[in-house]
């Protein structure tokens, strides 16, 4: 038989709330509608970090489209080289991200720091970003790095990180209102990175109301052993956390004394900069 066998649950994916197919269902009414559009785009959506190879089977429990449609978009997928598959397995490929880079590097946000960062990182020959809250991670929508300071974390625009455990995740969410926070603090997978990694809610409740209580944080090995990094906010006009910006560097290079004595004021600078430069 060509049907595939059900997985066990333990091999499942957990379906999500509120299934992508449930709402194209809802959907279907509308003549200009393109079902077989949004199932692709839910296909995609069903990788995660911690699920980055998927089964058929797994990608059609997680989003309750019918696995002869899961074929299908992957098999278009894979034609448009946005996915590959070993014979049981299918994974992205990096042509995915160009689906956001025309945005992100569009965006009048993006257009007006990436000059910023670049003078930035040339002034304290560090890597520099801006990233904003996308779900429970932070994505980075401009960045600049000095080549001769690669770390082991790739990152570029279009990258996500768990917005827990990095300084720009914890900007974005002290920016959050105590209702939308409470959201993210009962449903966030707080998974230990390192033996620094806040990864406990208590936990992080507190480092969030500090973060709020200063307007700035140092985030020191939480993400991986090595990196430590410092981030302020970008606010707008009514003085809302729009994004944040950071300063990240290698342990051996500079101390968390001088990420914040030197690096800071000159970070929160830049902030003030970009927001005068969007909002005046």
């Amino acid at each position: 038989m060509s049907e595939e066998r059900p997985l066990p649950l333990s091999t499942v994916a957990p379906p999500i709330v509120a299934s992508p197919a449930k709402r194209i269902d809802a959907l279907t009414g509308d003549p200009n509608f393109m079902t077989s559009l949004a199932r692709g785009l839910a296909v995609v959506h069903a990788f995660q970090e911690r699920k980055r190879q998927l089964t058929i089977a797994q990608i059609s429990h997680r989003t309750e489209i019918p696995r002869a449609a899961v074929r299908r978009c992957l098999h278009t997928l894979i034609k448009l080289g946005y996915a590959t598959t070993d014979g049981r397995t299918y994974s992205l490929l990096p042509k995915v991200l160009t689906l956001g880079h025309a945005y992100v590097s569009s965006t009048p946000l993006a257009v007006t720091a990436q000059p910023i960062l670049d003078r930035l990182s040339e002034h304290v020959h560090e890597a520099c970003s801006m990233a904003t809250l996308e779900g429970d991670e932070i994505l980075y929508i401009a960045r600049s790095a000095i080549p001769q300071r690669l770390i082991s974390v790739d990152l570029s625009v279009g990258s996500r990180l768990p917005a827990y455990c990095t300084s720009m995740g914890r900007i974005l969410l002290a920016g959050l209102d105590d209702l939308a926070l409470d959201d993210y603090l009962e449903r966030a997978e707080l998974h230990v990175k390192t033996s620094r990694t806040v990864h406990t809610v208590d936990g992080l409740r507190a480092s969030i109301g500090h973060v709020r209580e200063q307007g700035w944080v140092l985030v020191d090995q939480e993400l991986e052993i090595g990196l430590r990094s410092i981030a302020v906010p970008l606010k707008d006009a009514a003085g809302q956390v729009l994004a944040a910006l950071n300063v990240g560097t290698h342990v051996s290079r500079v101390s968390s004394q001088e990420l914040e004595s030197r690096y800071l004021p000159i970070l929160l600078q830049a902030s003030r900069e970009l927001s005068t430069r969007l909002y005046s």
